[in-house]
């Protein structure tokens, strides 16, 4: 029987064979959680011009010297510039221009007083002339409320750099370049097949010893969570004819990966194996691992391939795993996953194999503490909707005590 290999051991494996897929081109407000395949270097300085941080009137500092409430310096309005629009008057010494937030620079101004400061009344729709002057009753610095050019983005700078996850603020910052499009890796398309005679899909009546195909619901929602794009096949019956029908679909869906569940044993109807070894390469791989020992990885004409186990919880665990990594390899996301550590409320045996224990997570003053949600059968689907992560007990760990500290690899954000 080969010997069994530990959970580090197959990931390096798998991702020694993945690759980070090609970049295309979209829309830029439409990238949002896609992955760059560029560097973006701002092209311009933003903002373009110097403008004012605040409603206010544009001036010279030095003509605000000894300003108070007391004794207000009294300019004359020459302007009014809204936001939008340019002022060719330039201002001179003992002059001032009406300013909207936003609004461009008036040339020979180098600050801006803030409506509050002066003793200007304004309305909302103040569209009345022009105040002859304005009283200033704070004493301004050179460059209050002022933003120059560049203060932003500087041309020639570096923004944002290829792998970056976009957020919404760095589609706002392509925005503010001009950029309609961007590069941008593609996101891995990732085929699912179920396989038994025992599943049916929702809403279709249950006949007796037959279950729902909650697998391929769970595989398509993680791919989606990872960055991927599933396409759902459906289910191959426990026939040869169906399962080679299937991945026949698949392939023509032109995927770039394909997982598959159930099937890759050795049970007499276990038939995924006798088709990928026809259509490709098949590796099984006993992993030192619990739940999910039985692992298969290979290839389909040249898509790589994953059979996982049947069980749901196995399902989710392998594909967390080892599937994970390989759909954020190919979309250029980085590999790590949140882990924690946490102590333990109780003692716990297990057999030696490297065990992934579903728990909740609590508080208790200043540690976390772990504990489990119950059943840790692989076939308990609620033990991972309960589950806060999952308690990572070493290879080669038979017993571990109450109070010892553990890692987590935590499931919710």
């Amino acid at each position: 029987m080969p010997e069994l290999m530990s959970v580090e051991e197959v990931v390096q494996r798998v991702l020694g064979q993945i690759v980070r897929l090609d970049a295309e081109n979209v829309v830029a407000v439409d990238a949002l959680g896609r992955v760059l395949a560029e560097d973006v270097v701002a092209d311009a300085d933003i903002p373009p011009f110097a403008n004012s941080s605040m409603d206010g009137y544009a001036l010279r500092a030095a003509d605000t010297t000894g300003a108070s409430a007391e004794h207000p310096v009294r300019l004359n309005v020459v302007a009014d510039i809204p936001a939008g629009h340019v002022s060719e008057r330039a201002i001179g010494a003992g002059e001032a221009a009406r300013i909207m937030t936003g609004a461009p620079l008036p040339p020979g101004a180098d600050a801006v007083v803030q409506v509050e400061l002066t003793d200007a009344e304004w309305t909302r729709d103040d569209t009345a002339d022009l105040a002859g002057s304005v009283g200033i009753v704070s004493a301004a610095d050179a460059g209050d409320n002022v933003r120059d050019a560049g203060e932003d983005l500087r041309q020639g700078q570096a923004v944002l750099r290829a792998g970056t996850v976009l957020r919404p603020q760095d589609l706002g910052v392509l925005v503010s370049l001009g950029r309609t499009q961007v590069s941008v890796v593609r996101q891995p398309r990732v085929a699912i097949i179920a396989t038994g005679d025992e599943l049916v899909e929702a809403g279709e009546p249950l006949g007796p010893g037959q279950i729902r195909n909650s697998n391929s619901a769970v595989i398509a929602g993680l791919v989606s969570q990872n960055g991927g794009i599933p396409i759902r096949l459906p289910i191959a019956k426990d026939n040869l004819d169906a399962v080679r029908e299937r991945f026949a679909e698949a392939l023509a869906a032109q995927p770039d990966l394909i997982v598959s569940t159930a099937g890759v044993s050795v049970g007499a109807h276990d038939l995924v194996r006798a088709v990928i070894e026809e259509l490709g390469e098949l590796a099984l791989w006993r992993v030192n691992l619990r739940p999910g020992k039985p692992l298969a990885y290979g290839r389909v004409g040249s898509v790589p391939f994953f059979g996982l186990p049947g069980n749901p919880v196995s399902t989710m665990i392998t594909f967390d795993l080892f599937v994970r990594p390989a759909i954020l390899k190919q979309g250029g996301r980085p590999l790590a996953a949140p882990v924690t550590t946490a102590v333990v409320t109780e003692d716990m045996t297990f057999d030696g194999r490297e065990t992934y224990m579903r728990v909740t997570l609590r508080q208790d003053g200043d540690r976390l503490v772990a504990e489990t949600t119950g059943t840790q059968s692989s076939g308990a689907l609620l033990s991972m909707v309960l589950a806060d992560g999952l308690l990572i007990v070493p290879a080669g760990t038979t017993h571990v005590a109450a109070g010892t500290e553990l890692g987590v690899r935590l499931l919710r954000a």
